[in-house]
């Protein structure tokens, strides 16, 4: 199972964020479009969390996959919140546009994680879930309290998820978070089997995941899953970097400068970010969400171009990507 859970056939999913409702209101009719497109495509890996739009995109992925033969695709969701229904004047401010009347709270003890599964399950209306990625147990989410959630995953989350998996409730697990330190800290406290990386590694932000992260889980034998490798939007044209609204300095220019290079040898930055990605031999799989089916569909046609070796050479002569940075080789 190590090393080589996710094969090929999976290295372009579907996201879920967007569908929760991340960015702007994509109605049901629009969601389903979105995953009916990334179906007939070929697409078959989908990912989405309780988290995304207060559980409106695991309900809309479900609404959809239930309708599918479970042995035709991998999914994979997320403990760590736990979620309860309350009235609309109730529900907390969040980043989802049209989230569902729900509060939450998070929570790593193996209850919890149990709780979580089947809630899940009953969302989705799916027969067994792949991945289990424990969610946001990470600085920048939990805060100073990343410590007591840590020792709590440790008991609780890490330890629960390892028997599922090896009772064959779960296929693998590991963490889902947009920093490194947690992912470095599950594997040296636990034996996870893959790992969703969402903001640590981009074409344009990845020196310190080339350094840190990437022989920690190659030395492990965990797969890692690129989750925002767009910078949610922003090599797009987006004005956000990382789901926030603070562009750091200087990245404007260094995509504006990779997206002019690229107009140079006939290819777009985007195509290029996402082969990027895939280049590195730690990286599975990438999972771009999509608020239209035409985001889809360039997605799949970025995974089959062809992207003149100089514009990487290019790149990494003018330092716009790390030298040590694996890049495509179109073997």
């Amino acid at each position: 199972m190590k090393s080589d859970f996710l094969t090929k056939e999976y290295q372009l999913g579907l996201g879920g964020v967007a569908i929760g409702t991340a960015f702007q209101n994509i109605t049901d009719e629009e969601s389903h479009k979105i995953l009916q497109t990334a179906w007939d495509l070929g697409i078959r890996y989908y990912d989405t969390s309780p988290w995304y739009g207060l559980t409106k995109s695991e309900r809309r992925f479900g609404n959809f996959l239930q309708t599918k033969d479970k042995s035709d695709f991998i999914f994979s969701t997320k403990v760590g919140r736990l979620f309860k229904e309350v009235p609309e004047s109730e529900v907390p401010p969040t980043m989802w546009k049209k989230p569902l009347n729900y509060d939450f709270r998070h929570d790593y003890t193996a209850d919890a994680v149990k709780r979580s599964i089947d809630e899940s399950l009953e969302r989705t209306g799916l027969s067994a879930i792949d991945i289990v990625y424990i969610h946001d147990l990470s600085e920048d989410q939990v805060g100073d309290r990343y410590p007591y959630f840590l020792e709590q995953a440790k008991k609780g989350a890490f330890k629960v998820l390892s028997d599922l998996r090896d009772q064959g409730i779960i296929k693998a697990w590991g963490m889902g978070v947009n920093k490194i330190e947690p992912i470095l800290d599950c594997i040296e406290a636990a034996d996870p089997d893959i790992c969703l990386s969402a903001t640590q590694y981009s074409i344009l932000e990845h020196e310190d995941a080339v350094d840190r992260l990437l022989p920690a889980v190659k030395k492990a034998g965990v797969q890692l899953v690129s989750g925002a490798g767009y910078n949610s939007g922003f090599i797009t044209g987006r004005d956000r970097y990382n789901y926030k609204d603070v562009i750091p300095k200087g990245m404007s220019q260094k995509r504006d400068r990779i997206a002019e290079i690229a107009k140079k040898y006939d290819t777009d930055i985007v195509h290029a970010a996402l082969q990027f990605v895939l280049a590195a031999d730690e990286f599975a799989s990438i999972i771009p969400g999509a608020s239209k089916t035409e985001q889809v569909k360039d997605n799949v046609e970025a995974l089959n171009t062809v992207i003149p070796p100089d514009f990487w050479n290019e790149l990494k002569s003018e330092g716009l990507i790390y030298e040590k940075a694996q890049t495509p080789s179109y073997r």
